[in-house]
């Protein structure tokens, strides 16, 4: 699911590298649109380690060495899409690109952020439809998941260390941990429990949740951003109840229009896109949490009832999620593809383009509420960063997606490192490496897409060794 140092170890580098890293502060609104796509479009194609390693790339890069948003903005921001069904990191994406260029910007730094994924998953996804599973990649693909554990795991100290200031929200953490792991009590319920925790918290012990507790660090570095902490709401992100009406109306004849020519292109019988179009506006509107969170209500649809694919083959497609870059939830490209490919859905020996169009159709449809949750939303939420009434609840909330977090980073840990169970073996080089990629990462001489090509090769060359 979500990531960012504490009061305790922090990761520290010299003045001279902090120099060359850092851009000399601009002015607001200063920088280039082209700037921008360029790294939007570089997100996309390295945001490796799900929603939390994305957010950690994000933050590592905007608020740390661009400075193009403070840290207040942009956990208010984080905060936000955490209440939201969908993709978090690419619904924070594609706000900051939003308040960064407007709606051009928005669109442009959400749609970027899938558009690599997707292209890589329909390849994934034809490969594997074709060749099957080969041991190479099996190797490679043993050496990346101890990397993903690494990478949620340093998330999660991050934005732990960043954004919790109090022993309520430490609390609300742990009860958050202990929810998710032990009780199973599902995410809306968890992230309704902290936000309430966080309003009750903010008046029994002021500066607990709120801008007063996460944005203490943000305040003392604060200036030089681009998007400061007290930087005014930009023209573009002022909105009104016009503008949220039209966003809502352009979306949803966008959505009926693509349904429309979607019918009109299927073979006389055949249902199978418009199926994927309704059932993956469903899995968006209805689903929260995450990949994980989506994957059991995607199960029964696409296995279930509509058999687009088997049991197994979902496992497969989630492992393809996890270890290519873009959000978990691109599973749906791979199950859209394999669903297209096995029900010919545009006919008889079109079996590579149906599968395309499924993949396409299913990525879409997964995506567009996301775009309107922030067009629409964002600027209602700009205008709550000072509010108690709002900033408190969504504090609680960053201080429950820790716990979430720490969840996450135990549940791949689990996988990972004992893959035959808990009562089973132990695997000691997963854990090597593993270790090896966390003390890389926390010493801030690696970025994350050279530990995951790191622990790739090791992965490769220890399965051509017969060690994994």
């Amino acid at each position: 699911m979500s990531p960012t140092p504490p009061d305790g170890p922090e990761i520290t580098v010299s003045a001279q590298a902090q120099a060359e890293a850092v851009p000399e502060p601009q002015a607001p609104g200063t920088v280039a649109f082209g700037e921008a796509l360029r790294y939007w479009f570089k997100l996309g194609c390295i945001s490796f380690g799900g929603p939390a390693g994305q957010i950690a790339l994000m933050h590592d890069e905007l608020v740390e060495r661009r400075r193009w948003i403070s840290e207040g903005r942009f956990l208010h921001a984080l905060n936000y899409c955490m209440v939201l069904p969908g993709p978090e990191a690419q619904q924070l994406a594609t706000y900051i690109g939003w308040l960064l260029h407007g709606v051009k910007g928005g669109i442009a730094a959400g749609a970027l952020f899938v558009l690599p994924s997707l292209v890589l998953m329909i390849a994934l996804s034809w490969l594997y439809g074709v060749a099957g599973t080969l041991p190479a990649v099996q190797d490679v693909l043993a050496g990346i998941k101890p990397a993903v554990i690494a990478i949620v795991v340093v998330t999660g100290w991050r934005i732990a260390s960043r954004s919790i200031r109090h022993p309520a929200a430490w609390a609300v953490a742990v009860s958050a941990f202990v929810a998710t792991t032990v009780l199973h009590v599902s995410f809306p319920v968890i992230i309704g429990l902290a936000a309430l925790a966080g309003w009750l918290g903010a008046r029994r012990w002021p500066g607990s949740f709120g801008a007063g507790a996460a944005h203490t660090r943000a305040g003392q570095r604060s200036g030089g951003y681009l998007i400061d902490d007290d930087s005014p709401v930009p023209a573009h992100a002022k909105g009104s109840r016009g503008w949220l009406a039209m966003m809502v109306a352009i979306a949803v004849m966008l959505g009926l229009g693509v349904y429309a020519l979607l019918a009109l292109v299927a073979p006389i019988g055949s249902t199978t896109l418009t199926d994927m179009a309704r059932f993956f506006t469903s899995a968006a509107l209805l689903t929260f949490g995450g990949a994980y969170a989506v994957l059991p209500y995607v199960v029964q649809g696409a296995v279930d009832h509509y058999g687009w694919l088997s049991a197994t083959q979902i496992i497969d497609g989630l492992a393809l999620g996890e270890t290519t870059p873009g959000p978990l939830i691109m599973i749906v490209a791979f199950v859209g593809f394999l669903g297209g490919w096995a029900q010919q859905a545009l006919g008889l020996g079109g079996a590579l383009g149906s599968g395309i169009a499924g993949a396409v159709v299913a990525t879409f449809y997964t995506f567009l509420p996301s775009f309107v949750f922030i067009l629409a939303g964002g600027p209602l939420v700009e205008r709550t960063r000072d509010n108690l009434n709002v900033g408190a609840p969504l504090a609680g909330i960053s201080a429950a997606v820790v716990g979430v977090i720490a969840s996450m980073a135990l549940y791949f840990g689990q996988h990972v490192l004992w893959p035959e169970g808990m009562s089973g073996r132990f695997n000691g080089v997963a854990a090597v490496i593993a270790v090896a990629a966390a003390i890389a990462l926390l010493s801030g001489k690696a970025t994350v897409i050279r530990v995951i090509l790191a622990c790739a090769v090791s992965g490769w060359l220890l399965g051509a060794a017969g060690l994994l």
